[in-house]
């Protein structure tokens, strides 16, 4: 039989084991050969959502979010060997649309996968968005669109949208639901290596710590994906 193979596209170092992290884990010991390919450098993590542009500079918290995410995606047992980074400036993804549709496009007919994941539309962030439309273009180029599911990380419908996504995909029988149950603690542990955005410490701030990211909320027994 011949070996399986996934794609994990991620706009940011992270979304990867926070949008699918479970799913990872389980492809690989169902003997999936899963590739991650993270697009942006994530430098402006801090810079755009606190303004803090020195103790981390941008240039550190690149650096340490590629650290942090390749201990990530070793927990879910993905081999350093198949973790990219393409290097396209945080935020930026929009103005380089046609340069980071050469490389996906190139990295999909280089590797012929049976299933690709990456965010959905309907996400928040801009690099989220132009992710999602460069790899739609991709996989309708290679004829692969019934292999691409789409992941959520922040709705830009946040308090409303999950749910609505999900009753539409219910309504429309374009969901796919992954029972993680038994990797529930490999993705824990995944996400607790993001150590610089799970807490960040703000010195001039009357509450010196800052809560980034809501763990418990990507911490289901279930990961859901949009056709």
């Amino acid at each position: 039989m011949n070996e399986r193979t996934a794609i994990v596209f991620a706009p940011h170092p992270d979304d990867e084991t926070l949008g699918c992290g479970g799913t990872i884990a389980k492809r690989m010991s169902e003997g999936y050969n899963v590739f991650v390919v993270i697009l942006t450098d994530g430098r402006h993590a801090f810079s755009k959502n606190f303004n803090i542009t020195s103790n981390p500079s941008p240039e550190e918290i690149k650096k340490i979010r590629e650290e942090e995410v390749t201990e990530a995606v070793s927990v879910l047992g993905v081999p350093q060997s198949n973790l990219f980074f393409f290097d396209f400036e945080d935020s930026t993804l929009e103005k380089h649309e046609e340069e980071v549709e050469q490389a996906v496009a190139a990295f999909i007919e280089g590797h012929l996968p049976d299933e690709v994941y990456f965010p959905i539309k309907r996400d928040g962030h801009p690099d989220h968005q132009a992710a999602n439309r460069v790899i739609r273009r991709c996989l309708k180029k290679f004829n692969l669109e019934n292999r691409g599911f789409q992941y959520s990380i922040t709705h830009k419908l946040s308090r409303v949208g999950p749910t609505l996504e999900k009753v539409l995909g219910s309504l429309s029988n374009r969901t796919r639901t992954v029972d993680i149950s038994k990797y529930l603690d490999i993705k824990r542990q995944a996400i607790e290596k993001f150590r610089s955005e799970i807490f960040i410490y703000v010195s001039n701030q009357k509450k010196p710590v800052v809560k980034v990211v809501d763990v418990a909320r990507h911490l289901k027994k279930t990961e859901i994906f949009y056709k």
